[in-house]
């Protein structure tokens, strides 16, 4: 059985030999954190972005949808808070001239000390078996007590550093821990600053007018900076939300885990707008609302936990994460934040305009508080394809890697292979591919064994292969194939597009 570290390589050389990501620019040797989606990535992507859109959008009569640009008034950045605390605390170390965040590095020792605690879980559930008492074990077990202990004690020097910003205290922490390059397995670390995280660019037709502008480093300002467009407009009352799917970029120092930490990255976001003292109760209710999403998904429960902050945002009140275990362990897949009324008070400081919303019901004006929900549409596509991605035997001893993508993201819905290409099959077959093409995303392929292609569709998660043999041209019967059971069940043409829609359901 592979590790999880082999696993995550497998999938990230099973992305790109299937279409699904390359790496950008790679005629040039690529440009690091940056990738491009293939032509089965790109329609993954999309119906992931669409799902996520029908439930935020089409599925609340109160939220409407915006795609603000990624060019924005450079005063947004000041008001926001991006220009002054948009900041990662850089660390180097002199031995393998190798740059890294130095709140990683903290919360990776972290992660490693929960990986301890949960291997000694492991050992004494295949030991004790069905008598196992999990909770009792954890509470008293001197082990797991300690390294609690010391999750705890990091915990508290990194959440006090980090809030105060105390760049000295961080790395003191890094040498206590004994953190080590791992690289150059050397702890000989420089100082600890910080950088600012946003793309910076000029705008304007002569060097002596141009303007500093800058990539976005989120969507939720372009929400912002529409509030009041989209309520006038759309004659909007609290509550109501503003949902929006878009490119944002961050100069990240250290790119890593394939898609999951990019400098070009899309986000899916809706801001919800509330009636002031009213925000923690929405908070709680997107909370449930998010976790409800993803685990429609068809994914069990335990891939997913919440992760409240200890440190928050200087512009929240509340705020926590959905985690997501991926190969390389859980990791943050969406963000829910209380974002409290911060940013409509900021841009209208800045702006001089007044932003505001009259209520009917309470007589008065007031800035509304904001509750957001914050995914990043990489990561999900990411979680989405490591949970999918599995390695089998069947029972002849051969070997097949299939995609158990849920059928509704499948990048393909069914596949049309006449069983030869002769005897009038090929014809037969885009005759079918004709009935069904309209309605649903389908492709075509007749090269190779029947059993080869069999295997390539299973490996880009196309749920149903349609085969077209020579019983199809006597009584207009095909055989449909399951891509997880593998098993096959002969149908007619003319019921296709219903079977297909009902195997598709959510």
């Amino acid at each position: 059985m592979i590790n999880n570290e082999e696993r995550f390589k497998n999938i990230i050389a099973h992305a790109k030999e299937y279409g699904f990501i390359f790496p950008s620019s790679e005629i040039y040797d690529g440009l690091a954190g940056v990738y491009d989606y293939g032509q089965n990535g790109v329609e993954l992507k999309n119906n992931i972005r669409q799902y996520w859109w029908k439930w935020m959008v089409q599925y609340h009569e109160n939220i409407v949808g915006l795609d603000s640009a990624i060019f924005m008034h450079p005063t947004v950045w000041k008001a926001s808070g991006h220009l002054d605390k948009f900041n990662d605390p850089l660390i180097d170390n002199k031995d393998s001239k190798k740059r890294y965040r130095a709140d990683n590095l903290i919360e990776d020792h972290l992660a490693k000390i929960e990986s301890k605690i949960a291997k000694e879980i492991e050992k004494a559930a295949q030991k004790f078996g069905e008598s196992f008492d999990e909770e009792k074990f954890v509470t008293t077990n001197p082990r797991v007590l300690e390294y609690k202990k010391q999750l705890e004690e990091i915990h508290h020097r990194f959440n006090i550093a980090m809030a105060n910003n105390d760049l000295t205290e961080l790395r003191q922490l890094i040498l206590d821990l004994g953190i080590v390059c791992p690289i150059s397995g050397t702890r000989n670390w420089t100082e600890i600053r910080q950088f600012n995280l946003m793309f910076s660019t000029a705008m304007g037709s002569t060097s002596e007018d141009t303007t500093t502008v800058y990539l976005r480093p989120e969507t939720a300002q372009g929400i912002f900076v529409n509030y009041l467009n989209v309520q006038k407009t759309g004659r909007m009352k609290i509550p109501f939300g503003i949902a929006q799917a878009g490119k944002a970029f961050r100069n990240e120092i250290v790119a890593r885990q394939f898609i999951f930490r990019m400098r070009e990255f899309e986000q899916m976001e809706m801001q919800y707008f509330v009636r002031p003292g009213t925000e923690l109760n929405w908070y709680e209710f997107w909370k449930e609302e998010r976790l409800k999403w993803h685990l429609s998904l068809g994914f069990p429960r335990e891939k997913y936990r919440f992760h409240d902050h200890e440190k928050l945002s200087h512009y929240a009140n509340a705020a926590c994460d959905i985690e997501f275990e991926f190969p390389f362990g859980f990791k943050e897949l969406e963000g829910i934040h209380s974002r409290t009324n911060f940013d409509l008070n900021a841009h209208q400081q800045y702006s001089g305009k007044k932003i505001q919303y009259f209520d009917p019901e309470l007589n008065q004006s007031y800035t509304p508080y904001v509750v957001e929900t914050s995914i990043g549409l990489d990561r999900t596509f990411l979680a989405i394809i490591s949970h999918a991605y599995h390695e089998e035997t069947l029972d002849d001893g051969s070997e097949r890697v299939v995609l158990r993508i849920p059928p509704f993201l499948a990048p393909y819905k069914a596949a049309v292979l006449p069983l030869v290409a002769k005897d009038g099959l090929p014809e037969k077959a885009l005759k079918v591919m004709d009935t069904l093409k309209y309605k649903f995303m389908c492709q075509y392929e007749e090269k190779d064994s029947i059993g080869r292609r069999y295997r390539r569709q299973d490996a880009i998660g196309t749920p149903y292969a349609i085969t077209i043999d020579h019983q199809t041209l006597e009584d207009n019967t095909v055989t449909i194939r399951d891509r997880d059971t593998m098993l096959q069940e002969r149908v007619l043409i003319d019921n296709l597009p219903k079977i297909i829609e009902t195997k598709l359901l959510i």
